[in-house]
């Protein structure tokens, strides 16, 4: 056999490759780009253990987004930090790092407490790619005869494609974020607030549940614009949109609808719910003293209509319409209240 000969890749790996790549590029979606790395990882690396280590760059802490094998409940409540253990090491220095005798590896126990006795061996590869190290891979308990140059070769390769299919998924996810996100509030859009009105409407009409929306406008803003300019009524409106946030349920909605008013989604709650959390989140917003960059303090009140569907109407445009609708008797009204049915 020649050298040529002897260095070739088999085709059964070379096909391997081909359906790595076909997979990794057919989904934008990580959690199944996640699933189909380790998939084929496990098909090539016989092996006890397999997990797929994501970072979680806030908190610069590791965290287990798949565990396929023995003790797989147990690491998922695991969290590791950059620079601690296995996976932690291998983030903070970027490299491959091999263990074959995990018991005389302090790193080992720094990662897994007071379980290091499952792991003999170690195989941890990052998924580095053009913008850093989003993750790790690690394989516990590799066959013996599997650790060769030409294995970890081939696991490269494939954590290769992994990375570059990571980073493609994230870019397409912030790009459609940006497009359903306001610029100034970071609050959801007036386009995705049709968007996702119509799918709860539809939702919760199939359950038999109703769907409210308060509509607010801030009530006189135009005179914080004219009194102390429109890049203080901008930074306004974005702590606003925070504070709606932070005020809403957690199943709630929030949304920019456009200039000073704000919508406000609430799934599965009727109308009387909804003017009681509409009533509760108007009362906080007005106690609260919103804090200017420029050491400025200003409040802020705001005229509030609620619908629910299906009594208010069973389309999108008509719901809206009858919260839009309510919000403009109370500016008529004296302002600085909620108004439903």
């Amino acid at each position: 056999m020649t050298k040529k000969t002897a260095n070739r890749i088999p085709l059964d790996d070379l096909l391997v490759f081909h359906q790595v790549a076909r997979s990794l590029t057919s989904s934008f979606d990580l959690d199944t780009i996640l699933r189909t790395i380790m998939e084929h990882m496990e098909r090539f690396v016989e092996a006890e253990l397999w997990t797929l280590l994501m970072l979680d760059e806030a908190s610069q802490e590791l965290y287990y987004a798949i565990a396929a094998g023995r003790e797989e409940a147990s690491l998922r409540e695991l969290r590791v930090k950059v620079g601690e253990g296995v996976a932690g090491w291998v983030v903070q220095h970027g490299e491959t790092l091999l263990v074959p005798e995990a018991q005389d590896d302090p790193r080992v126990k720094e990662e897994h407490g007071a379980k290091p006795n499952m792991v003999r061996s170690v195989i941890a590869l990052p998924l580095r790619g053009r913008k850093g190290t989003h993750g790790v891979i690690e394989i516990f308990n590799p066959r013996a005869d599997q650790l060769t140059d030409y294995t970890i070769a081939f696991l490269h390769i494939l954590a290769d494609h992994a990375a570059i299919a990571i980073e493609n998924a994230r870019d397409v996810a912030r790009i459609q974020q940006l497009t359903i996100t306001d610029d100034c509030t970071k609050l959801y859009n007036v386009r995705h607030l049709y968007e996702v009105l119509g799918r709860e409407m539809e939702r919760c009409g199939r359950l038999e549940l109703p769907v409210s929306l308060a509509f607010l406008d801030l009530d006189h803003f135009k005179l914080v614009n004219d009194e102390h300019g429109h890049l203080v009524g901008s930074e306004l409106l974005a702590r606003v949109g925070d504070r709606l946030r932070e005020l809403s349920r957690k199943e709630d909605w929030c949304f920019r609808y456009g200039g000073d008013e704000f919508a406000i989604l609430m799934p599965e709650i009727g109308e009387a719910a909804a003017l009681t959390q509409a009533t509760a989140l108007l009362s906080a917003l007005k106690e609260t003293e919103f804090q200017m960059e420029n050491g400025l303090k200003l409040r802020i009140n705001a005229s509030v209509g609620v619908a629910t569907a299906p009594n208010d109407g069973s389309t999108v445009h008509a719901v809206i319409g009858a919260a839009d609708t309510r919000m403009y008797w109370v500016k008529a009204n004296g302002r600085g209240a909620v108004k439903g049915a």
